[in-house]
């Protein structure tokens, strides 16, 4: 470029350019230093070491193109690791009489290929179960290349008594086909599950319901059960890699597996069903095929490779603690990632069999009022402990609390407080009990609504099940079965993460004030906060709109759920939604303003 100043128009275009909100790069065609940056670039340049990855491919392949046959060049993808989805233009040029590129960035819209990732993520399991004596892990990771995205799965079904079906699998071809037959597989292994669970009954079924649907027909499959108590698994596998078993020394082993076709592609082919024993401390580490394919290496070097990213990955403590664990799945599918992506996708479940498992929660203290906040702060660090999630802690801790309050408030009324106990324990299937006993006398719910004694409507919309036993006194046993959100995809935002709802108890009523995105996953935190807000929908209370971006349609069934206990309890429910936004607007065609007071 010429050193003579700019005149006033160069200078204004240039001025223009730099401010300009996307990446601009002046390139020299003989040097990876670039010629002139605009604010933009050099923000992405200054933090890391040249230009970009879009797709996982580097900008500067896209840059030697179009230097080579000169004409422009576009790369398009998410930029970076779980960056927006970006285009990157380049367009050969001289400069000073030199060959150039001009490299422009460019944030663009979703594709279509997102929405394919959304629904294969829908397809998935919503929640992974939580047993005493486990630690599970899922994480799914679609292919780096939208073309070559697939239907890799994976489940874990609870069948009782402590066993625990396993599988993960992959459906032949890519995009909507390929999802559409891993939904069809997974429902049929689902519903087999009814009848039989055992490998050899469970491999015939799907072998010929594979051979009967042309496009299930070559899946591949690893099915095994579990027993949590005694770590005993049986399993077998068709056409698919033999899972492996991290040690809690860090000893690497492979489970064995004999060689049989996928499913459909010989209809009644023997299924050979193996028997195995997870250790205490152990974890098996189930895979699909995307996590050991790479183009630049062999079957073995990939297998090599998974094997040693395991081992580093779950290198540590025999007895992981729920959050360490809820991440590893997720971690050892980004172990095995290439330099330019996942070529295939990844799907990986994890199962850590405890060095430990908890013990049952007591405490026995005095019916008072007093005692409740450290019984909140108890049970909260046990629930956490044994791997519930912050919103369903939420939820059955409020409906603990409701059960120790009518203990504290009425149980001995008019008389000295008496003793109160609360015990918890998780049962071998994952069932998490409650009990608060206390020796007093139980006072039936007032038909006012402003009465505590209508706690066990609050607890009966909280947890799963509440029973009422008056014997010696009284005794409130509430049951939930536990679950956990499995991680599908480090790359992609938290659901609910832009989401705030708040109880607002300063007015004359409550008022449940929400803001942001409020999808399926908020839409529970929701239902929670307004049935606090109310005590279980006998107080009056309020619900602030103003602040929503997206209501979604489970954020309405919330809405219409309150407002009808609202109507059986004597009084209306109030939602304040501006007029002409678009949550008023879903409100209105759902029926809601027949049922609620809009404002």
């Amino acid at each position: 470029m010429s050193d003579d100043p700019p005149d006033e128009g160069s200078a204004v275009l240039v001025a223009a350019l730099d401010a300009a909100p996307q990446p601009i790069f002046l390139l020299r065609a003989d040097t990876a230093e670039p010629l002139w940056l605009n604010a933009r670039a050099r923000e992405l340049h200054d933090g890391g070491d040249g230009l970009p990855e879009i797709a996982g491919r580097p900008v500067t392949d896209a840059v030697e193109a179009a230097l080579r046959n000169g004409r422009a060049e576009t790369v398009l993808g998410p930029l970076g690791v779980g960056g927006s989805r970006t285009a990157a233009t380049v367009r050969p040029l001289t400069v000073g009489g030199e060959p150039a590129a001009l490299v422009v960035l460019e944030q663009v819209g979703d594709d279509p290929a997102d929405d394919l990732h959304r629904a294969q993520l829908a397809l998935l399991p919503p929640s992974l179960p939580v047993l005493p004596d486990l630690r599970l892990s899922g994480s799914y990771q679609r292919a780096t290349d939208d073309s070559v995205a697939g239907g890799d799965w994976y489940d874990a079904v609870p069948l009782g008594k402590g066993r625990l079906a396993l599988v993960v699998g992959d459906a032949v071809g890519h995009g909507v086909a390929a999802a559409g037959a891993m939904s069809r597989l997974r429902g049929a292994l689902r519903s087999t599950l009814l009848r039989d669970s055992e490998p050899t009954a469970v491999l015939e079924t799907l072998d010929a319901f594979a051979a009967d649907m042309e496009d299930v027909e070559g899946a591949s499959i690893f099915y095994g059960v579990l027993d949590a108590g005694t770590g005993r698994l049986v399993y077998s596998a068709a056409g698919h890699p033999a899972p492996l078993v991290v040690g809690a020394d860090g000893a690497i082993r492979w489970l064995r597996v004999v060689p049989r076709p996928p499913l459909g592609t010989l209809p009644g082919t023997p299924s050979t069903v193996h028997e195995d024993v997870l250790p205490h401390g152990a974890t098996l580490v189930l895979f699909s095929n995307g996590a050991v394919t790479g183009a630049d290496e062999g079957p073995a070097e990939a297998l090599d490779r998974l094997g040693q990213v395991s081992r580093e990955v779950l290198g540590g403590p025999e007895d992981l603690d729920a959050e360490t664990a809820a991440g590893l799945a997720g971690a050892i599918a980004e172990g095995v990632r290439r330099p330019h992506g996942w070529l295939d996708d990844v799907a990986v479940l994890l199962v850590h069999r405890r060095a430990t498992t908890p013990q049952e929660f007591r405490m026995d203290l005095t019916a008072v009022p007093q005692a409740l906040p450290g019984i909140r702060r108890r049970l909260n660090g046990w629930l956490t402990g044994v791997g519930m999630g912050e919103q369903d802690r939420v939820g059955v801790m409020v409906a603990v609390g409701e059960a120790c309050a009518n203990a504290a408030e009425h149980a001995y009324a008019g008389v000295e407080p008496g003793p109160m106990s609360v015990t918890a324990q998780v049962d071998v299937d994952g069932v998490l009990t409650v009990t608060v006993h206390d020796e007093g006398t139980w006072r039936p719910p007032d038909r006012d609504p402003g009465d505590r004694g209508r706690g066990l409507l609050i607890m009966r919309q909280l947890v799963d099940g509440v029973t009422l036993v008056e014997d010696s006194g009284t005794t409130v046993i509430l049951s939930f079965r536990l679950r956990q959100t499995p991680d599908v995809d480090l790359a992609q935002p938290r659901a609910g993460e832009g989401a705030d709802v708040v109880v607002d108890r300063e007015g004359e009523r409550p008022v449940v004030r929400a803001g942001g995105a409020v999808d399926s996953l908020c839409a529970e935190q929701l239902r929670i906060r307004m049935l606090e807000a109310s005590h279980g929908g006998a107080m009056p209370m309020e619900l602030d709109l103003d602040e929503v971006s997206l209501f979604s349609s489970a954020a309405v069934r919330v809405v219409l759920a309150v407002a009808r206990i609202a109507r059986d309890e004597g009084w209306r429910l109030v939602v304040h939604a501006p007029a002409g936004r678009v949550t008023r607007h879903v409100l209105e065609i759902s029926g809601l303003d027949g049922l609620v007071d809009l404002r």
